[in-house]
């Protein structure tokens, strides 16, 4: 189950450009002021490309 609710890091990647990379992600993020919880979810995202934000939350719904 994942850490943290998709929504809520959702709320950390608004205006991000899609498709984007987890690097991208995690950067955008944390440029945003997301807590410590939403970064250690984003820092086990895949590495690949997500082309929308659902890609993303899909990602994060299947972190254990």
């Amino acid at each position: 189950m994942a850490t943290v609710n998709p929504i809520q890091v959702q709320k950390f990647l608004s205006g991000m450009d899609y498709p984007a990379s987890k690097e991208e992600i995690v950067t955008h993020a944390q440029s945003q002021g997301a807590d410590d919880k939403v970064m250690q979810t984003l820092q086990q995202l895949p590495d690949e490309s997500f082309q929308t934000p659902a890609d993303v939350s899909q990602a994060i719904g299947r972190i254990e």
